[in-house]
């Protein structure tokens, strides 16, 4: 696969427990500290062990200066799309365009069914999601002076005010595995949200990106339009020939190469331990930043 070219960002995933809601904070001030980019937080409404992730995200915002927050991924069959596109943009507008949305089509249906969401079949999460997407996108489309009207088979917009329009352009990330879900990403999302740990090997993700690539050449866009982001789990310590298991600077070499051959560019490190947070952002995140700005220099 191609090394798409596009800037390196590191983050960190960060579980919203509701026991310790300081401590969660802190961790996302932990990030900003390290220099990571991006601060995330998984998104389960009905998990009554967790904030809110919305009102969490909201709250970090504004206890921070300078990263970039996303769900990793929203929950989009308990956040109706047309509401989700105005909390963004209002997000993005107060935090100074730091806003992403990583969006998933739900999963869990039995608990999302016990808090008032409706129950879809996995091909019909995806036309939702989709379906969602051209919502989103026509809410902050505020320069058109048109209302909006989409008449879908899952979410109905009849004559809505638009805007307001983010700060930035809103990245609209897809937790993707599947192939109606990876055509989706290619066809109309800013980037791919898979977890290392759900993939099976690498040429899993190699055969993913084809797909990606597939569709949104297909849908007429380059394959480059979509970024590829990746949430990590791993283990700091002795040199071993395991993949992100060992030191950071062979973390660096793994995740360079990840990015080379194949077309990463976003790193997130799902933990929730202070010198971890410190490791990827202060040594591994500036090591593979050399290792691929020396290959793509020469």
């Amino acid at each position: 696969m191609p090394d798409y070219g596009h800037d390196l960002t590191f983050g960190s995933f960060i579980t919203p427990a509701n026991a310790t809601p300081h401590e969660v904070v802190a961790l996302a001030q932990e990030s900003e500290a390290a220099g990571l980019d991006l601060v995330t937080f998984q998104d389960h409404p009905y998990q009554a062990a967790f904030l809110d992730t919305w009102t969490l995200l909201s709250y970090v915002a504004a206890r921070t200066e300078r990263v970039h927050l996303s769900g990793n991924v929203i929950n989009l069959p308990l956040r109706p799309p047309a509401v989700l596109a105005r909390a963004a943009a209002s997000l993005d507008l107060l935090s100074g365009g730091r806003f992403e949305l990583g969006l998933g089509a739900g999963g869990f249906w039995d608990a999302i069914e016990a808090m008032g969401g409706r129950r879809l079949t996995p091909g019909q999460a995806v036309d939702a999601l989709s379906e969602a997407i051209d919502v989103i996108r026509g809410v902050w489309d505020a320069g058109n002076r048109e209302r909006f009207h989409l008449n879908g088979t899952y979410y109905q917009v009849d004559g809505a005010k638009r805007g307001p329009a983010p700060a930035h352009d809103i990245g609209i990330w897809l937790g993707a595995y599947k192939p109606r879900m990876l055509r989706l990403t290619g066809g109309k999302a800013d980037g791919w949200l898979p977890s290392l740990p759900y993939m099976q090997s690498l040429d899993q993700l190699a055969e993913a990106n084809a797909v990606i690539d597939d569709a949104a050449t297909e849908a007429g866009r380059a394959p480059a339009a979509v970024r590829r982001l990746l949430n990590l789990t791993g283990r700091f310590g002795a040199p071993s020939d395991r993949l992100l298991s060992g030191p950071p600077e062979q973390w660096a070499e793994q995740l360079a190469v990840l990015t080379l051959e194949y077309g990463f560019s976003g790193y997130i490190l799902m933990a929730d331990d202070a010198a971890a947070i410190r490791t990827f952002g202060e040594q591994v995140a500036p090591g593979v930043r050399e290792l691929v700005a020396r290959e793509r220099s020469a």
